[in-house]
């Protein structure tokens, strides 16, 4: 890259949003910054004659800083379709259940990674949310952490019963940062996953324990 590409400003792990601000006006930030940038190399092109090389050279950083903005233009997408639809009949969810079918569509690509999933739950959690809802943004988390997780380990998934509560954590020992980081296509899907688990009524916190990164969610129980 050239310095007509700017770089993205320094960010939480994963991307996370600035206090304040919705994920969604977080991301359109971040849009701004690599279209600012495609602009700058492209008025560059234009503005005289240059060797024939540094056209191609412009031309690969146009396209990484498009490839870039199509994974910031589909994370807003995804963000515009949690919001709220019609009104219907909510449908608990058994997370234990839920958790167990999420893990199995991931197993292949466990496999293939060489990561263990370790699923460890309590039966009948039943949750105040709906399946509908729920069952997206828990495939996008896990999908997610299984991506960041260093190959030839473990991702540990937990729920448990607590007070009035289902709790959820899943946990991963990260490998190395992937590209683009921290808007990379998993760091976005948790920054997707942490939204629309919050719209489902999941309290979400993420944290260090030694090596590994851990997010934990609380979700009240039906019979709470």
């Amino acid at each position: 890259m050239s310095s007509a590409a700017p770089q993205l400003d320094p960010q939480p792990p994963y991307g996370a949003p600035a206090k304040g601000r919705s994920p969604l006006a977080h991301l359109l930030h971040a849009l701004n910054q690599p279209l600012t940038g495609l602009q700058c190399s492209l008025e560059l092109a234009v503005a005289g004659p240059h060797p024939t090389d540094q056209y191609i050279r412009t031309l690969r950083e146009g396209l990484e800083l498009t490839g870039r903005m199509r994974i910031l233009v589909e994370a807003i997408r995804e963000l515009s379709d949690l919001q709220p639809a019609d009104a219907q009949p909510v449908q608990p969810a058994r997370l234990d259940t839920l958790l167990r079918e999420v893990a199995t569509d991931l197993l292949p690509v466990a496999e293939t990674k060489g990561v263990r999933l370790v699923v460890i739950s309590q039966a009948a959690l039943v949750v105040r949310a709906d399946r509908r809802d729920l069952e997206t943004p828990l495939f996008r988390l896990l999908e997610s952490a299984l991506s960041l997780a260093r190959a030839g380990s473990d991702l540990e998934i937990g729920a448990s019963l607590a007070p009035e509560h289902a709790r959820l954590v899943v946990a991963w020992s990260p490998g190395p940062l992937p590209e683009h980081s921290p808007f990379s296509r998993p760091e976005l899907g948790l920054l997707i996953a942490q939204a629309g688990l919050k719209q489902s009524g999941a309290e979400w916190t993420r944290t260090q324990a030694g090596t590994m990164e851990v997010c934990s969610l609380r979700l009240p129980l039906v019979a709470a």
